[in-house]
């Protein structure tokens, strides 16, 4: 049986200044959900004294959502998609070419695994990357 759906967990460092302006998060996450072939149903931005911004962008296969820290050029991504013909990776990788992530650390988690009893569980891989060039 298929797995309900990815739940990808991104540890960001060194990202430029868009993880400050909420209307730029803001745009870059819907256009990541779109990206992934996801039906965006509702948006919630919201920044913070002094610089950080939260949000969420809810779809029809679950959602995305950040928070940011530009004090410390670090960005905390949670994108879970359920579906067959949504795309996750393509999402993940649009927010961080956007806000030019030097380093990630992501967890690839893959959800609602069952194996025919009905008792689900999950399994995942965890890697990291440093910007080349």
């Amino acid at each position: 049986m298929s797995p309900k759906g990815f739940h990808f967990i991104v540890e960001a460092s060194g990202c430029n200044s868009a993880i400050s302006q909420v209307d730029k998060l803001q745009e870059i996450l819907v256009e990541a959900a779109k990206r992934a072939n996801t039906q965006v149903w509702s948006v919630s931005f919201h920044k913070f004294p002094p610089d950080g911004v939260s949000g969420v962008v809810v779809i029809s296969e679950s959602h995305l959502s950040v928070h940011s820290w530009p004090e410390e050029n670090y960005l905390a991504l949670d994108i879970y998609t359920c579906g067959e013909n949504s795309l996750p990776e393509v999402a993940v990788n649009y927010v961080l070419e956007q806000i030019d992530a030097q380093h990630t650390h992501i967890t690839e988690i893959t959800r609602g695994i069952d194996d025919g009893d009905k008792e689900f569980y999950h399994s995942f891989i965890t890697w990291e990357e440093r910007k080349r060039g």
